[in-house]
């Protein structure tokens, strides 16, 4: 006779209790489970560890997976929007971009009993850096994900946070997490909800706040953001419009932090193509943690010759704009042409992405 269902979960959760901290190292494939429709174009996929293990992460962090497209294998990072305080599972939701590569493989073809191969977790956008009694979150679009993991954190762990949530959309059956955000709201008496539209879904009339972010819409949504700190996501445009208004409402710089990948360039980035071994100077290039060595030519970009030697070293659009491959410069010299993807104070504190990094002499690279 089989148990009980709720012995065989009283069961599953003894047993989990002696689980180790599921690691790339040790087993890089995750397995899909389950598939759930957010909105129209947005999908959320569920994965487990092929080994008996439990996840650990922080809100807001990401992975980096191989995805078996048509063109080859591509690496793209996805924010997970689970929490970790539910540790057995891990979810990203993905919004399928028409005329790319990765996501509509992903909608196209991943279904529950496929595995894919995972780097990570990483990231530092956190709630866990930056500990406060009162938030702002802003997202637009699938830049929801982190924004989420952080909230359904809060949720399990601190439900009396001070949250405002602001979420800008299409329209009304383009807000992902709709229902459970709602849920939340209900059940969380500090938490505020605000999904802002910018035009009414077919036969559906929005009656919320409609329009796109400005300091006017902020002051007014969120008369005390000041107060607040404030954690940011969505595509660059929608970046670009926070980052010129909260000045100008005399937000503290300290206070805000964003993560940002642009989504649709992404996507659309082709697979990277590895540089053909070059002729000339070459330099001998350590890699600390994965306790290798490998030879650069002085033309070659690190992560190009890392992945032509066979390593497997967290990237995704190998264009500078992500950040994805950043990594600490123990000792030598490189030069790098970034797109963004890096701040000064971290050039300033040795951080390199080694994917538009060029050796200038022998290095140490802390990756």
């Amino acid at each position: 006779m089989n148990p009980a269902p709720s012995t065989a979960a009283a069961q599953c959760l003894a047993a989990r209790d002696g689980l180790a901290v599921w690691t790339a190292e040790a087993d890089d494939e995750l397995l899909c489970v389950a598939i759930h429709d957010e909105t129209a174009d947005v999908r959320s996929f569920t994965f487990v560890p092929r080994s008996p293990t439990r996840f650990h992460y922080l809100p807001g962090q990401f992975l980096t997976f191989d995805i078996p497209t048509e063109r080859g294998i591509v690496q793209r990072c996805y924010t997970i929007a689970s929490s970790p305080t539910r540790p057995d599972r891990l979810t990203i939701t993905v919004k399928r971009q028409p005329g790319g590569i990765v996501s509509p493989w992903l909608h196209d073809h991943l279904h529950p009993g496929m595995s894919l191969r995972a780097l990570g977790p990483m990231g530092d956008f956190t709630f866990a850096a930056a500990p406060a009694e009162r938030y702002l979150f802003i997202s637009g679009g699938s830049g929801i994900t982190p924004l989420m993991s952080m909230t359904r954190a809060h949720h399990d762990l601190a439900p009396a946070t001070d949250i405002v949530f602001l979420h800008f959309a299409r329209t009304s059956e383009d807000i992902i997490f709709r229902d459970e955000l709602a849920f939340m709201a209900r059940t969380m008496p500090n938490l505020r909800v605000i999904p802002v539209c910018e035009a009414d879904a077919p036969g559906a009339r929005w009656g919320g706040p409609r329009g796109r972010v400005d300091a006017a819409m902020l002051q007014l949504l969120v008369p005390d953001l000041v107060t607040r700190t404030i954690f940011d996501c969505g595509p660059a445009p929608f970046m670009a419009a926070i980052r010129a208004a909260l000045p100008t409402l005399g937000v503290d710089p300290a206070r805000y932090h964003e993560e940002s990948f642009d989504f649709a360039t992404l996507a659309a980035a082709e697979p990277e193509t590895i540089i053909a071994p070059a002729t000339g100077s070459s330099f001998a290039v350590n890699f600390t943690k994965s306790a290798r060595s490998i030879d650069v030519a002085a033309d070659q970009f690190i992560l190009s010759a890392a992945r032509a030697a066979g390593m497997r070293l967290p990237s995704s659009c190998t264009k500078g704009m992500c950040g994805t491959c950043k990594s600490k410069l123990v000792s030598g010299q490189v030069g790098m042409q970034h797109q963004g993807g890096i701040r000064q104070r971290e050039i300033d504190q040795g951080m390199i992405l080694i994917c538009c990094s060029r050796p200038l002499s022998d290095l140490v690279i802390e990756r």
